[in-house]
């Protein structure tokens, strides 16, 4: 696929490529990744400035995001990506790939950073003259090991590249760190406590032990006005202009359990088509109804119990919303297990959730009352005005239906809001998903697409599966059976 980048994009891009130390506080969906991936494509192969680019994200979004990213778009196709990831021998196997940009997980950090520290292996030196930070807020804290490991490394990292929409998502007292990973402590002080004398009063306190800080009076304007060189903000620059609705994918990458339960089921229930009969309007809604369960997780037997299949789908919604960091989000389910499942979910957090009931809903996400809104597409589809209350909408498990998808999206996309609109889109790689997306993109041709798509998914599906040990999914009891010892049992 072509790129054709806006202005903002473009912006950024160039800011990247001139400036060796540099953050991207851009909203989620505003094309951070493939702004990231131009910049280090054109400083590899243009400029030859660059050698190896480490990226450190979210695990969801290591897993597949950046590798899906350069993949998407014809520019990026001599880019390299080697994902690292899994066990321990597998990450040194990836390490060990030639490659142009190596994805890790954040939780990794620590053990990357020992890996090439280790007196045992001196031939093993750090390979990275640049670090992108996906999701820099996750570096906030100055006493996370992740930190500390990476601040040893510094010296040796030539250019810093940090991206995230929220950088303060609990206040100023948030930058700190993130900045020092950028320039060494040179606009904000070489230490935290440098920093909170200089813009900072001690608020909560017991005694001589202050609980949390509060900004000295003209605290903010000074901070920005020092950071304006290396820092670019959507929120502070006007002149940037965006797209009034921003749609993005996020991929979701089973992990091997899941993929085995996934394709065992997806065959099973594609087999149960009569091979004889077209598929037609009707059937086809059906058999995308339970194919869409599977991508999300979960799967009803007969007696309408909900089974559940993986839990990937949560974990990667769960990385959005963090990811958010305080802002709204409109949440779409699509059946009533997803709900139970997103709501358990985010019981474990401190977001003030709920599921959309009525007017009284209504006027309390307007209100700013309500962190998290979930929703069912065809409970909110007309006539509500949702747009105050956010500008973020997170579609968990999509719709075939082309109207309740354009009208969901509509209760924030609507006369009123004050800011772009972005649309995620959590997408299992592989499944049904990316089907039912490609026919909500294609507009009218909606119907049409998911046919010839289930008829491609029905053909492979009849093909003599090759003979392999694999993991198989047990309804009845619920667990996966190694080496399949246990069937799956149908009724």
């Amino acid at each position: 696929m072509k790129f054709v980048p806006h202005d903002y994009q473009r912006y950024c891009e160039e800011k990247i490529i001139e400036t060796p130390n540099i953050a991207l506080f851009l909203d989620m969906g505003l094309g951070k990744t493939v702004i990231t991936l131009t910049a280090i494509y054109k400083l590899k192969y243009h400029r030859f400035a660059l050698r190896r680019a480490l990226v450190v994200a979210p695990k969801k979004v290591a897993e597949a995001t950046w590798s899906n990213e350069t993949a998407k778009w014809d520019h990026l196709s001599d880019l390299r990506v080697s994902v690292v990831l899994g066990s321990a021998a597998r990450r040194e196997a990836a390490l060990a790939a030639e490659a142009d940009v190596y994805v890790i997980n954040r939780d990794n950090v620590a053990w990357l950073v020992d890996y090439y520290s280790d007196p045992h292996h001196k031939e093993r030196t750090w390979p990275f003259d640049c670090v992108v930070l996906d999701e820099s807020s996750s570096f906030k804290n100055h006493q996370a090991l992740r930190f500390k490991k990476l601040k040893v490394m510094r010296p040796r990292i030539r250019r810093m590249i940090e991206l995230t929409g929220t950088p303060t998502p609990h206040g100023l007292t948030d930058l700190w760190s993130q900045i020092y990973l950028l320039d060494g402590g040179k606009r904000l002080g070489r230490t935290v406590s440098v920093y909170r004398d200089m813009f900072f009063l001690p608020d909560k306190r017991n005694g001589a032990t202050v609980w949390s800080y509060k900004p000295r009076e003209g605290a903010q304007e000074a901070i920005y006005g020092l950071l304006s060189d290396i820092c670019i903000s959507m929120k502070a620059s006007d002149y940037l202009a965006l797209p009034d609705c921003i749609s993005e994918e996020i991929p979701v990458k089973l992990d091997e359990k899941a993929q085995a339960a996934y394709s065992r089921l997806e065959r099973d229930m594609l087999l149960e088509v009569d091979p004889e009969t077209l598929i037609t309007a009707n059937s086809a809604g059906v058999l995308t109804n339970k194919l869409l369960q599977l991508c999300d997780g979960a799967v009803y037997d007969e007696a309408g119990n909900a089974t559940v299949v993986h839990n990937c789908k949560i974990e990667a919604f769960m990385e959005t919303v963090e990811q958010l960091n305080g802002q709204r989000a409109l949440v779409f389910y699509n059946f009533q297990h997803d709900k139970a499942r997103l709501l358990e979910a985010l019981g474990k957090t401190k977001l003030h959730v709920r599921v959309y009931e009525g007017a009284a809903d209504e006027a309390d996400w307007n209100a700013g009352k309500i962190d998290i809104l979930l929703a069912h597409p065809a409970s909110c589809a007309y006539g509500l005005n949702l747009q105050r209350g956010g500008h973020h909408v997170i579609w968990f498990g999509l719709t075939w239906s082309l109207e309740l998808y354009q009208q969901a999206n509509k209760r924030l996309h609507r006369q009123g809001q004050e800011y772009p609109v972005i649309i995620h889109h959590l997408i299992v790689q592989g499944g049904v998903d990316e089907d039912v997306m490609k026919a909500l993109s294609g507009k009218e041709k909606t119907q049409e697409s998911l046919l010839n798509a289930l008829r491609v998914r029905l053909e492979r599906a009849r093909k003599p599966a090759k003979k392999k040990s694999s993991p198989k999914w047990d309804l009845l009891q619920g667990n996966l059976a190694e080496g399949g010892e246990k069937e799956v049992q149908h009724k």
